[in-house]
């Protein structure tokens, strides 16, 4: 018992570790949560989550494996994605426009702009290259025996954290954990925002302006990276 806890406790923290660090699909979560609301930015991420879920599947059928293989069909998916990310920060510049407005910066639930996210953020992490590099890479591992090291995956800062949490691997236990991790997440996240959103009049339009320089970013890079493997 004491085992299976500390594995869903690890799967967890992976998982939190995994969705926590600024990148595209935080920067929709963001501008979500501060323009239109907490389920707004809930619904976003649980876009995002739904990807990663679909992902899992085909890892786990081994058809991820396989379409690794084909580095043109990998270009081919970052370049959608890098046009997708422009697309999506120039709508986040349009609400940063949208977001100096009075009352508490939420949309009504029943605004049909409330599900956008979730669309968007799906679509987007279909075609993420870090998304499918994981999965091409440690989400397969995590299906298969053995063991792997939690928090040295942790993007940026993963070499310092080298070692301090190494479970097995290939337990259905490690991949719950690792879903209720982004769940804790999604949730978490956007209701911070929210909270910070109404004690800062500014806050909205700043968090939009940001999410719009993040997507533009990440898009110009993501197109770069796939026009390089074309060529």
């Amino acid at each position: 018992m004491a085992s299976l806890l500390v594995t869903l406790s690890a799967g967890a923290v992976f998982g939190v570790a995994l969705a926590a660090p600024p990148g595209p699909m935080n920067a929709i979560i963001a501008e979500e949560s501060v323009v239109r609301g907490w389920v707004a930015g809930f619904k976003a991420g649980l876009g995002a989550m739904s990807a990663d879920a679909i992902f899992f599947v085909l890892a786990a059928r081994g058809v991820v494996a396989f379409v690794g293989r084909f580095p043109l069909v990998r270009a081919a998916m970052i370049g959608v994605g890098g046009l997708l990310m422009l697309y999506f920060a120039y709508g986040a510049a349009v609400d940063l426009r949208s977001s100096f407005r009075p009352g508490d910066g939420a949309a009504d639930e029943s605004d049909p702009r409330v599900g956008t996210g979730f669309k968007k953020a799906f679509v987007l992490a279909l075609t993420n290259p870090y998304q499918i590099l994981f999965w091409l890479t440690i989400g397969v591992g995590l299906l298969q025996p053995g063991t792997v090291d939690i928090l040295a995956q942790t993007p940026y800062v993963g070499d310092t954290l080298a070692g301090f949490l190494v479970v097995e691997t290939g337990s259905p236990a490690l991949v719950a954990g690792f879903f209720s991790g982004i769940v804790i997440w999604i949730t978490g996240f956007p209701a911070a925002l929210v909270g910070a959103e109404r004690r800062v009049e500014a806050f909205a339009p700043l968090v939009a302006g940001l999410s719009a320089v993040v997507l533009a970013g990440f898009g110009v890079v993501f197109l770069a990276e796939s026009v390089s493997i074309f060529a």
